[in-house]
């Protein structure tokens, strides 16, 4: 019976062998929700980054170094965003797939339109970027062309499922296109906002409010007492209409200077799982630009 079992089994594996997924990781929950929304289940998929954490202050796991050790593909945001922990993760994975200028090494940055690119870049102007602002996962626009470099890396690396990948992209493009248009109507045109930290440029840019001043005095300094008196009087003439802030930024130095200006403080969701309705991409921008009005 025992020996009947077996070859029941191997004849079910013969005639309908188990397709390999690629090992796929991306380091931040946004990356891999797009990802997934591209290859459904043709891939397996590990995310490093949790939705709570501060992604400029991760710290390489021995697990993450395990999880690119295994990688066929490896998908992060770029523009030095993760500096602080991924050429670790890299270089101790010993996995040559992953490395700069090979076809499994993913910057997700270069396919989209950088803003904010210094000229220069020295001590005295804080934690500035110097590739440019990091944080465009909160622009549709640059997203989508995200998504379109996904697809056809995963239909190189793939070309048994490259139909699939594609077929998903110009679904994913559809979808995308058509809640822009419902966003695009949300009433944030010529709204005025304070923000602590460099977060919202590329969504000001692309939903038309603006960012009129910053809790920071320079890139990740927190401010002191003078700083927030210093802000506070410039918001006296600006007609403010809040304080924007996520989880794991200034809460506190933006709640403070709240409470003093009478501005009401806004915490935005910084990414896809950051809260519960933020379940995917699309949703989590629902959710921010719904807290923006």
């Amino acid at each position: 019976m025992r020996r009947a079992l077996l070859s029941l089994i191997l004849c079910l594996i013969l005639v309908h062998p188990v397709e390999a997924r690629l090992n796929v990781v991306a380091t931040l929950p946004w990356i891999g929700d797009v990802a997934q929304q591209i290859a459904n289940d043709q891939i397996s998929l590990t995310t490093l980054i949790k939705p709570n954490q501060d992604p400029h202050t991760v710290e390489a796991k021995p697990s993450m170094i395990l999880a690119a050790r295994k990688a066929d593909l490896l998908l992060y945001n770029g523009l030095d965003l993760e500096i602080g922990y991924l050429p670790l993760i890299i270089e101790s994975s010993k996995n040559p797939k992953l490395m700069p200028g090979h076809a499994g090494n993913f910057d997700c940055s270069r396919f989209i339109r950088v803003i904010e690119r210094p000229t220069a870049v020295d001590r005295s102007m804080g934690d500035v970027h110097p590739l440019g602002n990091p944080h465009y996962h909160l622009s549709p626009g640059n997203v989508l062309r995200v998504a379109e470099g996904m697809a056809d890396a995963l239909a190189q690396m793939d070309p048994a499922h490259a139909d699939l990948y594609r077929a998903n992209f110009e679904r994913f493009e559809l979808r995308l296109r058509e809640e822009k248009n419902r966003w695009d109507a949300l009433p944030l045109r010529g709204k005025k906002f304070i923000a602590y930290h460099k977060m919202f440029e590329y969504l000001a840019a692309e939903f038309g409010f603006q960012l009129v001043g910053y809790v920071e005095p320079k890139p990740g300094i927190p401010p002191s007492a003078a700083d927030l008196e210093r802000l506070m009087e410039s918001m006296k003439d600006q007609r403010v209409d809040a304080i924007l802030t996520t989880s794991y930024q200034g809460k506190r130095e933006s709640k403070s200077l709240s409470e003093r200006s009478g501005v009401k403080i806004i915490v935005v969701p910084h990414d896809v799982g950051s809260t519960k309705g933020a379940q995917d991409w699309f949703s989590f921008m629902d959710e921010v630009l719904a807290s923006l009005q």
